[in-house]
């Protein structure tokens, strides 16, 4: 059985941050998304709610954690290569993210991040399986 997750942000300004997550090259899946959220594609059993933050204060009881100030969740996406994590981060700094993090080189790893308009954080990783072996 195929499995789905849908990852639920809050975010200030839904229409900037749909702009910023376009420029990345991620598209939206109109059927569930509105005023209120955007269901972003990111694979295909794998999305991100962008949520308004009033909308997405209706779904806890809990203070919605302010991304700048306190980090809720590292978001970690696989990358096909070192060249598509350098692009990524890239569109993300000329979209008006940072990068918080420098660049990670493990040798069969290698990573690199930025933080969105709101301040969560997307991790991109891209592990090389023939060096993974070879350090097994």
């Amino acid at each position: 059985m195929h499995k789905q997750i849908f990852v639920n942000l809050p975010v200030r300004d839904l229409g900037r941050s749909r702009e910023f997550f376009a420029s990345l090259g991620f598209g939206f899946d109109p059927q569930f998304s509105n005023d209120d959220g955007a269901c972003m594609i990111i694979g295909e059993n794998i999305f991100a709610m962008l949520l308004a933050e009033r909308f997405f204060q209706g779904f806890t009881s809990k203070p919605v954690a302010n991304a700048f100030q306190a980090t809720e969740v590292l978001t970690c996406l696989s990358c096909e290569s070192r060249e598509e994590v350098d692009a990524l981060v890239a569109k993300a700094l000329a979209a008006g993210g940072r990068a918080p993090n420098p660049k990670q080189d493990h040798g069969f790893m290698y990573g690199h991040g930025f933080e969105d308009l709101d301040g969560h954080i997307w991790e991109l990783a891209y592990m090389d399986p023939s060096a993974a072996q070879a350090q097994a």
